[in-house]
C-alpha cells in the first residue's frame, strides 16, 4: 500500500492527461509526472543510498516540482517530511534534525538561510540547480513496496511546550483520508483542477491524492501563493477550479469578487477549514459566490478528516436550523467515529460540552520518537484532540474552545508558549503571556502581555524575527505592571482575553 501507486495507476491508464500547470500553462502530463517521480526515486535509493523508510525533508514554496518530489520520495519507499516554507531557518533546522532527515529539497529562495543552520547535511536538492537536474537524469525505478502502517508523511505541528512534534501519518491514514473526501466533502472528475493557493506542505497538499487518483489537473499559481485576482483569472482560464482555503483566505477572495464584480462561474468547490468561520462571513460568501462551499474540521493527528459540513448542508437555507449548522463544523466523516467525552473518556449527552475524541483509520500512528506525548494523546484507541465541543440532536458538532490555548491566525496554528519563550530571551522582559485576540480579517492575532521596563515593541519584534517565523510574532504588545494569576501562581489567560 504505497501512495505512489495512485500516480502509477493514473499514469498507466491516462498518460496524456494534463497533470501539472503553472498558471494556466500545462507543463507535464501524467506520464511525464510519473517518469520524473520514478527518476527522483532511483537517485534517492541508488545514488544517495537512502534506506527504506528514511526521512526526506521538503522545504519549498508551492512550485511545479513539489508533487514530483513528494511522489519521488514515496516511489522510493521513503518518508516525506514537508515543512512550512514560512518558518524561520532555525525552526526548519530543528525539524530536519529531529526527523533525522537524510536529505533535503529546498527552494532556491530559502536555501541560503536554511543551509546556514544545517551546513553538514550531505544531500541537498534545489530545483533549478544542477544537483536537481541530476535527479531527473537517473534511470526509472519501479515503485518500492511499503506496508499500510509504514509512515508516509511526517507532519510537524507545534506543541504547547514550544517544541514541534512529528505526527506520523501512515499510508493507511492517507488512503483513508482520500476516501473520506469523496464520501463527505466533494467528488472529483478528470475535468477538474485543484489550485495550490495554500501551502502544499499542509492541508492543500493532502488534497492532491484525490485529484491524482481521478487524473485531474494540479495548478500552481504564478505567484506561488494566494492572490485573489489571480485565482479569479485562473477560474476563467482553467475552469472547474477547486481549492482548500483558510477562512481568512475565503473572506479576502469574497471581498475581491464583490469589489470587482467578478464572474465566479469557473470555481467548482472551495473547501474551508483550519480556523473559525463566522456565520456572517459564510453567509456573505454564499450570497457573493453561490453554493460552492464545503467545510472540514481536522488536525494534523487526523488530517482533514474529523467532521465535514457538505455543500448541500451549507446551501440548505430552508432548514430550520440552518444558521446553527453554519456555526458548526458538520457531522462525523464516514471512516471515523467521533464523540464528546468527559475527562475519563465517557461520552456526554447531546448539548453538553466536553473534549472531542476521534478514532478510525485516519488517526495518526503517534508522534515521532515521542512516546510520552503519544501516550497522552492516544488513549484506548482514541485521539484526544484537545478541542472542546458539543453535539446537537442531529449529530452536528460545534466547537466551543481550544483547551491548549492554541491561536489560529489566518488558518495557521500558533502556540503561545513558543512565542513566550522567545520574548523571555530579552533581558528586560520579566514575565510575558501570549493570547489570541479576535480579529475580523485573520480570525485571531497574537497579542503579548509583557512585564518589563526599558524594552520597546520594536526590540521585541526584532527578537522574534531572529528566532521564529514572521507570522508568529505578536501583532500587539501590551506592557503591564503585572500578570493576573491564581492562588497557585498560574497566569489567568482568560483574564487577559477579557482585557482585550
Amino acid at each position: 500500500m504505497n501512495l505512489a501507486q495512485l500516480l502509477v495507476r493514473t499514469a498507466r491508464t491516462h498518460p496524456t492527461r494534463p497533470a501539472i500547470l503553472l498558471g494556466d500553462r500545462p507543463l507535464f502530463d501524467y506520464g511525464t509526472l510519473a517518469g520524473r517521480a520514478s527518476r527522483i526515486a532511483r537517485f534517492l535509493r541508488n545514488s544517495a543510498r537512502l534506506e527504506p523508510g528514511a526521512r526526506v525533508a521538503v522545504c519549498m514554496v508551492n512550485c511545479v516540482e513539489y508533487l514530483e518530489t513528494l511522489y519521488g520520495i514515496w516511489w522510493a519507499g521513503l518518508t516525506a517530511v514537508p515543512i512550512n516554507a514560512k518558518l524561520h531557518a532555525k525552526e526548519v533546522a530543528f525539524i530536519v534534525q529531529n526527523a533525522e532527515a537524510a536529505a533535503l529539497f529546498v527552494s532556491d529562495t530559502l536555501a541560503a538561510d536554511v543551509l546556514s543552520q544545517i551546513p553538514d547535511l550531505r544531500d541537498v536538492f534545489v530545483p533549478g540547480r544542477a544537483e536537481y537536474d541530476a535527479l531527473l537524469r537517473a534511470e526509472p525505478l519501479a515503485p518500492q513496496p511499503r506496508a499500510p502502517d509504514d509512515v508516509a508523511w511526517l507532519f510537524y505541528t507545534s506543541g504547547t511546550t514550544g517544541q514541534p512534534k512529528g505526527v506520523m501519518q501512515t499510508h493507511r491514514n492517507l488512503y483513508a483520508a482520500t476516501t473520506c473526501y469523496f464520501a463527505a466533502v466533494d467528488d472529483v472528475s478528470a475535468d477538474d483542477a485543484t489550485v495550490y493557493a495554500a501551502p502544499i506542505s499542509h492541508g492543500a497538499g493532502i488534497y492532491n491524492f484525490q485529484h491524482v487518483l481521478k487524473g485531474a489537473r494540479h495548478v500552481v499559481p504564478e505567484s506561488h501563493g494566494f492572490e485573489p485576482a489571480e485565482l479569479v483569472a485562473l477560474s476563467r482560464s482553467v475552469g472547474r477550479l477547486s481549492m482548500f482555503a483558510a477562512p481568512t483566505m475565503v473572506k479576502r477572495l469574497v471581498d475581491h469578487v464583490q469589489a470587482a464584480d467578478a464572474d465566479t462561474a469557473g470555481f467548482k468547490t472551495i473547501v474551508y477549514g483550519g480556523g473559525p468561520m463566522y456565520v456572517e462571513d459564510i453567509k456573505h460568501a454564499l450570497d457573493t459566490m453561490g453554493d460552492r462551499f464545503a467545510q472540514i474540521y481536522g488536525q494534523g493527528e487526523s488530517p482533514m478528516t474529523i467532521t465535514a459540513l457538505s455543500r448541500d448542508q451549507i446551501a440548505d437555507r430552508a432548514h430550520p436550523r440552518w444558521e446553527s449548522r453554519l456555526a458548526s463544523v458538520g457531522i462525523a466523516q464516514p471512516v471515523v467515529e467521533v464523540k464528546v467525552a468527559d475527562a475519563d473518556g465517557n461520552p456526554l449527552p447531546v448539548g453538553e460540552t466536553g473534549e472531542i475524541l476521534v478514532r478510525g483509520d485516519t488517526v495518526m500512528a503517534g508522534y515521532w520518537r515521542n512516546p510520552e506525548a503519544t501516550a497522552r494523546t492516544l488513549r484506548d484507541g482514541w485521539l484526544w484532540t484537545g478541542d472542546l465541543g458539543s453535539f446537537d440532536d442531529d449529530g452536528f458538532l460545534t466547537l466551543k474552545d481550544r483547551s491548549k490555548d492554541l491561536i489560529i491566525s489566518g488558518g495557521t496554528n500558533i502556540y503561545p508558549r513558543e512565542v513566550e519563550e522567545v520574548l523571555l530571551r530579552h533581558p528586560a522582559v520579566q514575565e510575558v503571556s501570549v493570547v489570541g485576540g479576535k480579529d475580523p480579517e485573520w480570525g485571531e492575532i497574537v497579542v503579548a502581555f509583557v512585564v518589563g521596563t526599558g524594552v520597546t515593541s520594536a526590540e521585541l519584534d526584532a527578537l522574534c524575527l531572529d528566532h521564529i517565523a514572521r507570522f508568529k510574532r505578536p501583532k500587539q504588545y501590551r506592557f503591564v505592571d503585572q500578570l493576573p494569576k491564581n492562588n497557585y501562581g498560574k497566569v489567568l489567560k482568560t483574564a487577559l482575553r477579557d482585557l482585550l
